[in-house]
């Protein structure tokens, strides 16, 4: 049992900051491209209340991180509308990349963070809790996977988004109809995970890519770390 409420200790705050930043890069630069939207609708905050989804930023993803499945988790969209953007086609291509972008940059900053904080702690003497340990690697976890896998090119995910403005007009018109089955799209892939888990289906497209990713940031939290710790 303590181990479950440590877990969720980490996992929850990791989560939060990775989906409203996650959202909020979509906002502002849906703002920067024209569309101000989000702002009109309050969206543009960090404060995690105005995009939190109840089922989808904890419920889910929780139950599946404490029954030892893929983290799948979302947050309520943030409102961005094409027509209102000057360019229409790059702003999506541009307002889709923002998301999965900013989860790199967050990866990034953490390994930074985490490498730091160990660093301080090894020069003083000390070894690095393992509390510690795992916050800071499950914070890059969460936003390398939440990266890479709204890079698929299945609706609703970002990578729909990003394949739809780079098609050609009269494909990208056919692909959008796809859009609107975006959530039966992640019902059927959640329900596939669950009913077939040796078919690999995460494992063998999402994971490699995010394992070896993930690995260049401990890279970078351990370069830190020593230059630190000196």
């Amino acid at each position: 049992m303590t181990e479950t409420i440590l877990l969720a200790v980490i996992l929850i705050p990791c989560l939060i900051i990775a989906i409203v930043f996650h959202e909020v890069a979509h906002g502002w630069t849906a703002l920067a491209l024209g569309d101000p939207t989000a702002k009109e609708q309050r969206r543009l905050s960090l404060n995690p209340i105005r995009h939190v989804d109840p089922i989808g930023t904890l419920l889910v993803p929780g139950a599946l991180a404490l029954f030892g499945g893929p983290i799948f988790g979302w947050a309520k969209p943030v409102p961005v509308r094409g027509d209102r953007l000057r360019d229409p086609r790059f702003g999506m291509v541009a307002v889709a990349a923002a998301g999965p972008a900013t989860n790199l940059v967050l990866a990034f900053i953490g390994a930074l963070v985490f490498g730091a904080v160990s660093g301080t702690i090894i020069a003083s003497g000390g070894t690095p809790p393992d509390w510690l340990l795992s916050a800071g690697g499950m914070f890059i976890l969460i936003n390398v996977f939440l990266a890479l896998f709204n890079l698929l090119p299945i609706p609703p995910f970002d990578g729909s988004h990003i394949v739809g403005g780079l098609l050609p007009p009269k494909w990208a018109a056919n692909w959008q109809k796809l859009q609107s089955m975006g959530m039966l799209f992640f019902i059927i892939l959640i329900a596939a995970t669950w009913a077939f888990p040796n078919s690999g289906l995460i494992e063998n497209t999402v994971l490699p890519p995010v394992l070896w990713l993930q690995e260049r940031y401990f890279e970078i939290a351990e370069w830190m770390a020593r230059g630190v710790a000196g």
